[in-house]
């Protein structure tokens, strides 16, 4: 990837490219029980290269404003929640959930003047969504499967990755190094073990790669050898722009990920698990609340900074890593790829990286990204605004030899919502 294209893909602050392109779409800015009480305390909210203020106001409406107040740019997480608007502690202006100013205390007059920057919100799995574009372009709220299903049903959690999100993401697609950096914990992690899955996973590290491009993004179908007259594949998904999906495992909680810029060098890493048809049971909800799966443990409450972290050589234990019990040393599914991504660097060096045949569906993506970001300048709409895109599944399936994937996830995947679920 030339050294434009990099610029283009890793530049998210407002006016550049991506930003713009990123904009577009409902970006996921935090956690509903971040803010869980009207009227409690407001949390900071990085976004996108913009230092944003949430709050839930005295209605029970989730609200994200910009941060700063426009008199002499105080920072409002200092301020008061009351009364449907955040009032700054220097000088008592008041702002209501839309960023508009409706109190000057020494100049009322004034109030017309001093608006700050206010965004739309809604709420959906769990998470307060945030519409950060053109009012007028935007779009219906997020569908993916675990946004419309009942709380008890699904679980999220965010951590801060230090490096971009385009890397972050990148590791979310490639499906191959699964056989790899991941090989010596899946049979002990209770959202992954005692599938028949992991046996292929294991056996056979040099996954062959079918790809479809479709109005969503991208499906991808990897391929393993199964049985004599069988071949395992898993289907994964990328959604345009930052979700990825995860091919399921057994009867364990399906998983995804949404990776979400803070900045240019840092990200919102999301995690979510989900059983599309019933209650997520105590025995799953208590492995990811102790970081398991494609959770993490945090480094202190509230921090959402996991606790193996770059300061500590992310808890790396090189007696494990010699007795196969961790493949690089690190222990834990999203520790395992988050030490590898970050050690790249903040924006990797993609000039210097030689790609292998496994990387077309990241090369495929970046590509997408890229003419979606130029094409928005120069009038261009983006693709997959519209959220019932979003409603497809990922799948895990035996299918023999002779047969096309792609053709078999056009008939039994189609409408993935009302279909059965495929796992092994």
């Amino acid at each position: 990837m030339n050294k434009e294209m990099s610029e283009t893909l890793t530049r998210v602050g407002p006016g550049t490219l991506m930003g713009n392109l990123m904009r577009r779409y409902w970006v996921p800015a935090l956690m509903s029980s971040e803010i869980a009480q009207p009227d409690g305390p407001q949390v900071r909210v990085p976004l996108l290269g913009e230092k944003l203020l949430a709050f839930r106001n005295s209605d029970g409406r989730a609200c994200l404003i910009d941060e700063f107040c426009s008199h002499r740019g105080v920072s409002l997480y200092f301020g008061r929640n009351e009364e449907n608007g955040i009032r700054c502690a220097y000088h008592g202006l008041k702002f209501n959930g839309d960023g508009q100013c409706v109190e000057v205390p020494s100049a009322p007059q004034a109030c017309k003047n001093m608006h700050i920057k206010g965004y739309p919100c809604v709420e959906r799995g769990g998470i307060v969504w945030a519409y950060m574009g053109p009012a007028d372009k935007q779009p219906a709220p997020p569908e993916l499967e675990w946004c419309v299903l009942p709380e008890n049903q699904v679980y999220v959690t965010k951590r801060v990755q230090a490096c971009s999100y385009l890397q972050a993401m990148e590791g979310g697609i490639d499906t191959a190094h699964v056989s790899y950096v991941h090989r010596y914990e899946v049979d002990n992690d209770p959202m992954h073990q005692g599938c028949k899955a992991l046996d292929y996973i294991k056996a056979d590290g040099n996954v062959v790669f079918e790809i479809e491009k479709n109005s969503f993004g991208l499906s991808l179908f990897g391929r393993r050898n199964g049985e004599p007259d069988s071949y395992y594949w898993r289907v994964t998904q990328w959604l345009f722009p930052w979700f990825t999906l995860i091919a399921p495992f057994g009867e364990h909680a399906l998983g995804g990920h949404v990776w979400v810029p803070i900045d240019d060098h840092q990200c919102w890493a999301w995690s979510i698990n989900w059983q599309p048809h019933g209650p997520l049971s105590d025995h799953e909800l208590e492995a990811m609340r102790a970081g398991k799966g494609i959770h993490v443990e945090y480094e202190a409450p509230g921090s959402f900074v996991p606790r193996a972290n770059a300061s500590n050589d992310y808890l790396m234990d090189r007696v494990a890593q010699k007795e196969k019990r961790a493949y690089s040393g690190v222990f834990g599914f999203s520790a395992q790829d988050y030490s590898l991504q970050e050690s790249m660097g903040p924006i990797q060096n993609h000039e210097a990286e030689k790609l292998l045949p496994t990387d077309r569906a990241i090369v495929m993506a970046r590509r997408m990204l890229h003419d979606a970001a130029t094409g928005l300048a120069q009038g261009i709409e983006p693709p997959a605004l519209d959220s019932r895109e979003q409603r497809v599944r990922p799948a895990g399936v035996l299918l023999p030899r002779d047969a096309s994937p792609i053709e078999w996830a056009r008939t039994h995947l189609a409408d993935g919502l009302e279909r059965p679920l495929y796992s092994i």
